[in-house]
């Protein structure tokens, strides 16, 4: 696993354009304000960009690749057509993980799974307020989005696009579970906010 997904806190930076139909990211560190990772959406067919401009827009495939910025690959996150299962991979193209939309959930939830299928936590959140919190069945809160931030990186919030992912201490180095939760942020806004 990328050594970049053993931070704690990310401050994530959408580009915004008026008529774009890819969803691109900046990743920074909030506390050096330094750009760590990429998460681009190159491969949009032309079907695709043509419905991401109507209704159906939360509706379409993607393929997020997450990079270094010299190009290293660090997880990509996947969603077929009409599909409300999305699909984690780590830098070799394995599959880590998956998280499965609830359709009829107030506010956004999705149901995040391992590898093998088995539910490693719940994502639960309020879209208007974006507020979100990844929850074990225990109680445990394993990490939270927020776009309210007052650290040291508060001057890059810059526009309504800009939301802080921090990952608790209690979340190992090295483990998939980095990976799963870094890569279901990037869908938080893909999936829900569109």
């Amino acid at each position: 696993m990328n050594p970049a997904l053993n931070n704690n806190i990310y401050f994530v930076k959408e580009h915004v354009g008026l008529f774009k139909a890819s969803n691109n990211f900046d990743i920074y560190d909030p506390q050096t304000g330094e750009v760590i990772l990429f998460c681009r959406e190159p491969k949009l067919s032309m079907l695709t960009k043509l419905f991401r401009f109507t209704d159906f827009k939360r509706l379409t495939p993607f393929h997020i690749e997450i990079t270094t910025p010299s190009g290293e690959p660090v997880c990509s996150v996947h969603r077929r057509f009409l599909s409300w299962l999305v699909e984690i991979l780590d830098e070799r193209q394995e599959k880590i993980g998956s998280f499965q939309q609830h359709i009829w959930s107030i506010g956004g939830a999705f149901t995040v799974l391992g590898a093998s299928g088995k539910e490693l936590c719940q994502l639960k959140g309020s879209w208007t307020g974006w507020n979100f919190r990844f929850v074990a069945d225990d109680g445990t809160e394993f990490a939270h989005v927020t776009k309210k931030w007052s650290g040291v990186g508060k001057e890059l919030f810059t526009s309504a696009d800009n939301y802080v992912l921090e990952i608790d201490d209690s979340v190992p180095k090295d483990n998939p579970l980095r990976q799963i939760i870094f890569s279901a942020v990037m869908c938080i806004d893909m999936v829900l906010k569109e």
